[in-house]
């Protein structure tokens, strides 16, 4: 190879920063996209049984599901995407992704039948799954120095996304019914998604070689999915995952009929704004403020330290909003508290397990991870069942508050010793 034409590849392979932060872009653009698949859902319940009577519980079934494919099928497409290449991989996936989640908004508007709402939960569940988790392994493999930012403004896209259309989807559904909001939102967040596809790539080998070094400490291994499932550090993760998961959820999928059994959905805040709509927007804006800004925090502090702080805030969040929230402030307030501390565990695990096991295989071994989000999502309707059985929420927030402080535990006292004896080896 001559001189020239070697100076051309490696000029081509150590590409300007910005480029990075160009595909972080792409990325966040692709999450914000897909942010009402699970944010916005909620509005769509009480239409879906005013409409055809079915049972809360069994609608809720179908948001289950889309949780459980999202998650679930991860590794499988995460194995795809790092198998297709740093230059194919992430395009083709997204694209797929891009047609799935719009066709599963477009079925759920036809859908006159629950087994129709729960395929049209398979479709969007698999893309969104497809989508989420090429556009984190794009953020932790193009930003070894900025991990915890930069996952976390990928995650604030799907966590925040959906703060951006909260009202004009509850116009239309006020309007037009819940069948055009699924119908037109469906197809042109789709669309856009397999446009905004064919700019996306990961980095190529020694590509980001050049990067500032981390304050935190990070594996100079990289764990094969195989070899991962065998380190106890993967599964106290997971086990953390899931209980912080599984309480946000309870709270995320139930916000609309928590403010109506509270008789306050519809009561006026401030400016005109319903108490339900006010919560929706500012807990989808904290949800996605979370991301970041606990990111950035563990990229200075560390990983653990920061989820014992978030946690422990998380537990008296929902402690408060089970006992303060009757009043319409209140329940704004303390409703995007619980968001505030709990999105941010879409940054902080995904971070936690890339310095864990480093970043060649990212993509899947992050996915292995996500998939706890789907073990998770089947504790949803115990939420309603605990409710139906006590006559009401209180105990519902009691546990999900028990189960905060004990991942506070955990953090601190048995996977901050393991993976410092981990990393220490390595």
């Amino acid at each position: 190879m001559s001189a020239t034409s070697t100076t051309t590849v490696e000029s081509e392979a150590l590409a300007p920063p910005s480029s990075r932060w160009t595909q972080l872009v792409c990325g966040i653009i692709c999450m914000v996209l897909i942010a009402n698949l699970q944010y916005g859902w909620t509005l769509f319940v009480n239409p879906l049984n005013k409409a055809h009577g079915w049972s809360i519980a069994a609608i809720q079934l179908s948001f289950s599901i889309f949780i459980a494919l999202e998650t679930w099928l991860t590794p499988l497409e995460g194995w795809i995407v790092d198998s297709l290449g740093s230059r194919r991989g992430p395009k083709l996936m997204v694209a797929f992704g891009g047609i799935m989640v719009g066709l599963g908004w477009i079925i759920n508007s036809n859908a006159q039948t629950l087994s129709m709402l729960y395929l049209g939960a398979v479709f969007a569940g698999t893309g969104g799954g497809a989508i989420y988790a090429t556009c984190v392994g794009l953020a932790v493999k193009w930003f070894p120095d900025r991990r915890g930012l930069a996952t976390g403004l990928t995650a604030a896209g799907y966590g925040a996304g959906a703060a951006l259309t909260v009202v004009p989807i509850r116009h239309v559904i006020a309007a037009s019914g819940y069948q055009e909001a699924f119908f037109w939102f469906g197809l042109i967040q789709g669309g856009v998604v397999f446009i905004v596809a064919w700019f996306l790539r990961f980095p190529d080998a020694g590509e980001v070689s050049r990067a500032l070094v981390p304050k935190v400490p990070q594996t100079r291994r990289n764990y094969p999915p195989s070899e991962v499932l065998r380190q106890p550090v993967f599964w106290v993760l997971y086990i953390m995952f899931v209980m912080v998961a599984a309480s946000g959820l309870m709270a995320t999928a139930q916000v609309a009929p928590i403010a109506r059994d509270f008789n306050i959905a519809n009561a006026t805040v401030f400016f005109g704004a319903t108490t339900l709509s006010a919560a929706l927007i500012f807990d989808n804006i904290c949800n996605g403020g979370a991301r970041p800004l606990f990111g950035w925090i563990s990229d200075h502090i560390g990983r653990e330290n920061t989820m014992a702080i978030a946690f422990a805030l998380g537990g008296v969040s929902y402690w408060l909003l089970g006992t303060l929230g009757h009043a319409p402030w209140a329940f704004v307030l303390f409703a995007a508290l619980i968001f505030l501390t709990w999105g941010e565990i879409y940054s902080l695990f995904p971070s936690t397990c890339t310095d864990t096991f480093g970043p060649w295989f990212a993509t899947v071994n992050l996915s292995l991870l996500y998939t706890a989000k789907g073990a998770s999502a089947f504790l949803v309707p115990v939420a309603n069942i605990i409710k139906a059985a006590t006559g009401g929420w209180h105990i519902v927030f009691v546990v999900t508050a028990i189960m905060n402080f004990i991942v506070v535990a955990l953090a601190l006292f048995v996977l901050k010793p393991m993976r410092h004896r981990m990393l220490a080896k390595d």
